[in-house]
């Protein structure tokens, strides 16, 4: 039968309760259990999928389409266990499902109420998420819930785990609460008490947490903490310290440090091995001593919010771990780049242009295309990154004048990339979509694989067969892959059904590494194995810089202090 950890938050918001459960599911890994991990929003969006970057920051894609909350991509970094739909929903879901069987009578008439209709309801989801019944369901499934403590949104979630957790008894469920410890500089001193008033608040709930993580700047002392165990009911042991370091990949260490799955694994009488986190230790040891460093140009629109990137930031540094070095990444807001500044890349050691959508900074990043394929600058577009690298391509090479998206000039005279009707799903199903579709619910998302052309870069890296997760809805223009083609441009992977492009490139005797790819790799890259494609890219950028300091009569590589 799996248990559960359930994780809530105080005081406020982006505290790192994703880590920290993120963190807690790899320590309990470590020990032999398998573990899942849901999360729980409580806005009313269906999906994250039309929120604004800058608002919600990246939203996270899993293998079988779902538009998730960016801590599943924590999740997936930290443990083996792979996320699906279940493993993410929001009040909008809860109350889309509980109308819905209203509508159809489910209710037989009854008043439909938040307690007990809409609780039962969360309950359910929760038992989905962690595969409740199913032949392989987990040993523990740590269900973070989204929010503060206090926040009316949130009381329907933390009254349906309050209830849920009388219902399974005493040694079924554990409550973890991460708060906040500020530092006052006037005073000279940490402040405990947001954190009593939180754990008040929980209690007053209903609720009496089994462990506080306390989040500060610097460690708790043990006389705060004796004195947070005091006014918070919760014994001395449970009070664990979760102090600002300078890797996410040390948290497991801190946690386990100070018995938190020793605390958890005694609460649900979980009787496994010790912890073992040599990986771990591994892992912050190549971090904290890299060999060299790479600059890479990030040009992209959201980049006033690093979270808006989060898995592709971490899918670089991934790789600059396999390649021994620090990836040292410049945001460069693409609406300053024009044909004037665009120079300005030239000190980089690669230019990478993510996805995103509407026509704000696109001809900035039209422009960095440019100025890399004419540079010999190593070059990586990722979705809107690719599209925007074929509009160059079509423009300055096939003559193509005037070459745009339709999603950016809907009457260019020549549409290379366009809005497709009809694609094959993952599943098999025919989907279609149009100008005048929701924009929730009408992109290609998640896992799909095509064939990739032998003799090209994409073989080198990926092989036969390309298998990655998807998020857009624009596509390169079938109609033109053939004046593509006669201009250099390499499509080195397509659909099998539709022929969409997935991947582009550069012929490597014109250029030693430039590709766009359609599809989101940065969602599989793991800090154990890199990710293929953006090991490939480090390797570029550090062989671009190698190449640059040699002709300038420099050492091959900037040594890292």
């Amino acid at each position: 039968m799996t248990k559960f950890v359930f994780v809530t938050g105080g005081v406020v918001s982006s505290l790192g309760k994703g880590i920290a459960s993120a963190s807690l599911a790899a320590i309990l890994e470590s020990r032999g259990l398998k573990v899942t991990l849901i999360k729980l929003d409580p806005y009313l969006n269906v999906d994250p999928g039309t929120m604004s970057p800058f608002q919600h920051g990246e939203v996270f894609v899993t293998d079988d389409g779902a538009e998730t909350d960016l801590d599943l991509g924590h999740y997936e970094r930290f443990v083996t266990t792979r996320m699906r739909k279940a493993n993410n929903f929001t009040t909008g879901q809860i109350y889309k499902s509980v109308l819905e069987k209203e509508r159809r009578g489910d209710y037989l008439g009854k008043t439909v109420q938040v307690i007990p209709h809409v609780t039962n309801e969360i309950q359910e989801f929760i038992r989905r998420g962690a595969g409740l019944g199913a032949p392989n369901e987990s040993d523990v499934a740590i269900v973070e819930i989204g929010g503060t403590v206090g926040d009316i949104e949130s009381l329907p979630f933390l009254e349906a785990v309050r209830q849920m957790s009388l219902k399974m008894g005493p040694n079924n469920s554990a409550f973890v609460h991460l708060t906040y410890v500020p530092w006052i500089a006037a005073a000279g001193e940490l402040k405990t008490k947001p954190t009593q008033h939180t754990a008040k608040q929980l209690r007053e709930i209903g609720i009496s947490a089994d462990a506080l993580l306390c989040r500060a700047d610097r460690r708790v002392p043990d006389d705060e903490a004796e004195k947070i165990s005091l006014f918070t009911n919760v014994p001395r042991w449970g009070v664990i310290s979760m102090w600002d370091v300078d890797s996410i990949y040390k948290v497991p260490r801190m946690l386990h440090e100070q018995g938190l799955d020793g605390l958890i694994c005694d609460k649900l009488r979980l009787n496994t091995p010790p912890a073992n986190l040599r990986r771990w230790d591994d892992l912050v040891h190549e971090v904290e001593h890299p060999r060299g460093e790479v600059n890479i140009a990030m040009v992209g629109k959201y980049v006033d919010l690093s979270d808006s990137y989060k898995s592709l930031n971490e899918a670089l540094r991934h790789a600059g771990l396999k390649n021994h070095v620090r990836v040292k990444i410049d945001y460069v807001d693409s609406e300053t780049i024009t044909p004037e500044t665009v120079s300005m890349l030239g000190r980089f050691d690669a230019i990478l242009v993510p996805g995103g959508f509407g026509k704000r900074g696109i001809e900035g990043k039209i422009a960095a295309a440019r100025f890399a394929r004419e540079n010999k600058l190593p070059y990586l577009g990722i979705c809107l990154g690719m599209q925007v690298a074929t509009i160059e391509v079509a423009r300055d090479i096939a003559g193509l004048a005037g070459a745009n998206s339709t999603e950016f000039d809907p009457d260019t005279p020549h549409p290379v990339i366009a809005l497709i009707t009809e694609w094959q799903d993952k599943d098999g199903s025919i989907q279609t979509r149009s100008e005048t579709s929701d924009l929730g619910g009408t992109m290609r998302l998640g896992a799909q694989s095509s064939d990739v052309a032998k003799g090209t870069l994409a073989h080198k890296i990926y092989g036969d067969v390309v298998n990655e997760r998807h998020r857009h809805r624009y596509e390169a223009n079938v109609n033109y892959l053939g004046q593509l083609r006669d201009a250099g441009l390499v499509i080195s992977a397509l659909t099998q059904r539709e022929q969409l492009t997935e991947i582009v490139e550069l012929p490597q005797d014109v250029h030693p590494w430039f590709m766009g790819v359609q599809f989101h790799p940065e969602f599989k890259s793991t800090p154990w194995d890199g990710h293929p494609l953006f090991n490939s890219f480090i390797q570029a950028a550090c062989d671009h810089q190698a190449g640059a300091q040699k002709s300038a009569g420099g050492k091959s590589l900037k040594a890292v202090a």
